[in-house]
């Protein structure tokens, strides 16, 4: 390290001192002039001139004496000063030395051994002293400022690494938590376990704080977890109530259509049909909550039956045509959720399409399954909407929190579609609108298929009712209400009124397989009660073409005592 140097100061150049000798020497050549002038002078002036000489020859004595004198002290003082001068220079050199000495190497050296973590007064005794006590203050000064300075820097080296430390376990724990903890947390609250259940199975976070942020969503989610399976679960109980309400209608319905004929019947026929369309909103809603489908078969039903019993259950049943030539049929426990997706469909497809075009079905057996295709003659659908229709029946879209308001249709059947494995997907349609297919796996399909004839006579005891629409259009295929559960077994004496048919008590017991509607039909012909019916009781035997006339006279008479017209409009927007 580089020191500035002090100027060197000012030498004061003095005159070199006169021999000792010089001052005796003037004086006798003073006095040797004075006597020579003495000598010299005349006689009268030689007196003045002794007296004048001699006051010049003492006033030069004494001038010489004083001078000499003078620059003696003078000497003296030159010499004291210089010696001075010179112990001023050699302070002022040692002094420089130490300022070197301090900058140089002293204090790189405390500044080392404070850093090294040693403490200020064993540093300062360890380390050279400068000589001058300013330098030995300046050094005690610093020395414990740097000793002040070291020990906040190395206490803010260690909160910082304890900071960074912490912020680093606190990123882990986050990066854990929202990787593993919390989707493990949430599939576990919506598998039905409980808050406590899922925190004790989960490894508790190392930080606090994310602890208690872990404890209160997981709290928090199976709070609405429970309020949800709460208003779930009484929804499809409230649900499953109206469904079997609308069953047991339909049941009455069917009785008092045997019983009754003429104008009558068209009535109940036409309720027989709003009740249809009831049963699918309720079956709807019930497959939205997690609930199944009214009605249950244990045996296969074929599938004209299953078409005509999903056309049955729209209001836009007359537009709607069936091309089916198939055999198959559908295993007992799919047909109804194979008619509720069809019904579905067709829906879709009458309330999106002119109304007075028609819908379209085809059936068709692959060897990969059963192909129903329906087909509309409306706009064809933009790819946005397309879009968001393929993501629904896809089974993606059941989030009841992003569902709209109305439009849940699709998102029934792709609910439909993925419990049976059933795939629908969507295409243009050669009628200008849009086309949807649907295929039906084999494991759907009933296996063990009779002969045409044969199947015909079996299903013989299924009634299929045409639609309401025959006579108003005859080319369409009549809808009918959904087919019975199991076809009624042949009745024996024995079994209306055997032990079998009512409890202990008293109370009736409706046989596994059959109608409410049916037992109470049993039950009366066994015990020879009049059934109140005015017509005939054998449905097979009436005239279907004077039912259906009928029921389309009472559909019109409706409609134009209302105003509107007969066909069903749309009342939704394609999704």
């Amino acid at each position: 390290m580089s020191v500035p140097v002090s100027p060197k100061p000012h030498r004061i150049r003095t005159p070199r001192p006169l021999p000792p000798a010089a001052a005796p020497a003037a004086v006798a050549l003073a006095a040797a002039a004075g006597v020579t002038a003495i000598a010299t002078a005349p006689a009268p002036a030689r007196v003045w001139a002794a007296v004048t000489v001699t006051l010049a020859w003492a006033a030069i004595t004494a001038g010489v004496v004083f001078g000499t004198l003078n620059a003696r002290r003078l000497r003296i003082a030159a010499a004291a000063a210089e010696e001075v001068a010179r112990a001023q220079r050699t302070r002022s050199a040692r002094a420089d030395e130490d300022v070197v000495r301090l900058l140089e190497v002293t204090l790189p050296l405390v500044v080392k051994r404070l850093r090294d973590g040693e403490g200020a007064d064993a540093v300062l005794g360890d380390v050279p002293q400068p000589a001058h006590p300013l330098l030995r203050a300046v050094l005690a000064h610093c020395a414990a400022e740097l000793a002040a300075g070291e020990s906040v820097a190395r206490a803010a080296t260690a909160d910082s690494v304890t900071a960074v430390r912490r912020l680093a376990r606190a990123a882990d724990e986050l990066d854990r938590l929202t990787s593993a903890a919390l989707p493990e947390a949430l599939a576990r609250l919506r598998a039905g376990d409980s808050a406590d259940t899922v925190l004790a199975a989960l490894k508790p976070p190392g930080d606090d704080r994310v602890r208690i942020l872990l404890d209160t969503v997981v709290r928090e989610v199976a709070r609405s977890e429970r309020r949800a399976a709460a208003v779930m679960g009484a929804g499809t109980k409230t649900l499953s109530r109206v469904q079997a309400m609308a069953v047991s209608m339909l049941a009455d319905l069917r009785e008092l259509q045997d019983r009754h004929g003429g104008e009558v019947f068209g009535e109940l026929l036409r309720l027989d049909h709003k009740t249809s369309q009831l049963g699918l909103l309720a079956d709807r809603l019930s497959l939205l909550m997690g609930g199944r489908t009214s009605r249950t078969w244990n045996k296969p039903i074929g599938m004209e039956s299953v078409l005509r019993g999903a056309v049955g259950r729209i209001s836009a049943y007359r537009r709607v045509r069936l091309h089916s030539t198939s055999t198959a049929r559908i295993a007992g426990y799919a047909a109804e959720s194979v008619m509720h997706l069809l019904a579905e469909l067709m829906d879709n497809a009458a309330n999106f399409s002119p109304p007075v075009d028609e819908v379209h079905v085809y059936v068709e057996e692959r060897a990969a399954g059963l192909v129903v295709t329906v087909e509309d003659s409306g706009l064809k659908m933009a790819e946005a909407q397309l879009r968001r229709a393929e993501e629904a029946v896809s089974g993606r879209a059941a989030d009841l929190s992003r569902l709209p308001s109305t439009r849940i249709g699709l998102v029934v059947v792709g609910l439909l579609a993925v419990k049976f494995h059933m795939t629908v997907t969507y295409r243009p349609s050669s009628r200008g609108g849009t086309g949807v297919v649907v295929l039906l796996p084999p494991q759907l399909l009933h296996q063990d298929q009779l002969p045409y004839q044969e199947k015909r006579q079996s299903t013989a005891g299924l009634p299929d009712a045409p639609g309401p629409g025959e006579r108003r259009n005859p080319g369409a295929v009549p809808p009918a209400a959904a087919p019975r559960p199991v076809v009624p077994p042949p009745r024996s004496a024995a079994a209306p009124g055997g032990p079998g048919m009512a409890t202990p008590n008293g109370l009736p017991v409706r046989p596994r397989g059959r109608t409410m509607a049916a037992a109470d039909r049993g039950r009366t012909e066994a015990t020879g009660e009049p059934s109140g019916a005015s017509g005939p009781t054998d449905g097979a035997g009436r005239n279907a073409g004077a039912q259906f006339d009928a029921f389309h006279r009472s559909m019109t008479a409706r409609s134009t005592a209302s105003g509107e017209p007969a066909g069903p409009a749309a009342e939704n927007s394609r999704p």
